[in-house]
């Protein structure tokens, strides 16, 4: 009893502090900093940038610089694949920079947490953000963002469902994101290879390892859909693309080999021989 006391008493702690006005004027601090750098010319790199709030790893810092760049034009988001929306890529810029949007899970609890939590801690100005529950597919994605009201430039799409994440990234027509992040799968190391688009999956599939698409192919669809490769997180799975005609002085390209250096990422490389006669797809040369 007392263990879970202290464990909720620690949560509620650990929300507090990521909500505090504290770290809403840091932030808002470094907004103005980043402005003020790229009128000088002093900007940082990219990759230099990243800190945690509420992602998963370091990418709350990375869309913060992204998106002072930017100037924060058009603040809606859209989250595939959010679990509770609390440990996303959006929760941050709704907290403290008064953005809003979809977040899309195809677990009940976790969509139901998500209201939850969202509901207790309201953002104090603006509504609080749609929760759906569904199994995205491409052939239903646009009719959902459509359902919700969503339409041509929103600021953020993060996809993350570890499977069709590229075949419904290649479906979004309804929207037009400014950014798009998204996991590719670091495990099929430089090859230009996507798993053959399934609409029943459901991880593991097969195997835990084969799912979703190489760095490689994922930059070539991004391309193809006109954007280009700006950083990824330090373990080099979350690649960020920026639209082409955004921010092109400031926020320059990078290869697939530069962010793909960390030991995770080439440790993982190994692993594709476990699945390597397998079938896959190359569908954009």
């Amino acid at each position: 009893m007392l263990k879970n006391l202290l464990k909720y008493y620690f949560l509620i702690l650990k929300v507090r502090n990521r909500l505090s006005p504290a770290v809403q004027i840091q932030q808002r601090n470094l907004y103005l900093k980043y402005q003020e750098q790229r009128k000088n010319g002093e900007l940082p790199l990219l990759k230099d940038t990243g800190f945690r709030v509420f992602s998963q790893f370091e990418e709350d810092g990375l869309l913060l610089f992204i998106f002072s760049i930017l100037e924060m034009t058009n603040k809606t988001f859209i989250e595939i694949g959010s679990d509770d929306g609390v440990n996303s890529n959006s929760a941050n810029l709704y907290f403290h920079f008064g953005w809003n949007g979809l977040f899309i899970d195809g677990n009940p609890k976790s969509i139901k947490r998500g209201k939850r939590f969202f509901s207790k801690y309201p953002h104090p100005w603006f509504d609080k953000p749609q929760f759906l529950c569904e199994r995205v597919k491409r052939e239903n994605i646009n009719q959902i963002i459509a359902q919700s009201n969503l339409e041509g430039e929103i600021g953020l799409l993060s996809i993350d469902i570890d499977g069709n994440d590229y075949w419904i990234w290649d479906a979004i027509t309804q929207v037009n994101p400014q950014v798009v992040l998204i996991e590719t799968h670091v495990e099929f190391g430089m090859e230009n290879i996507v798993v053959p688009y399934d609409p029943n999956y459901f991880y593991p599939g097969k195997h835990p390892v084969y799912h979703g698409a190489s760095p490689i192919a994922m930059e070539k669809l991004a391309k193809k859909k006109g954007y280009r490769l700006v950083g990824a997180n330090e373990m080099g799975f979350n690649f960020i693309f920026l639209r082409n005609d955004l921010a092109l002085e400031d926020i320059k390209e990078v290869s697939v080999e530069s962010v793909l250096q960390h030991s995770y990422a080439k440790n993982s490389f190994d692993k594709f021989q476990e699945v390597k006669d397998m079938e896959f797809e190359t569908p954009i040369p």
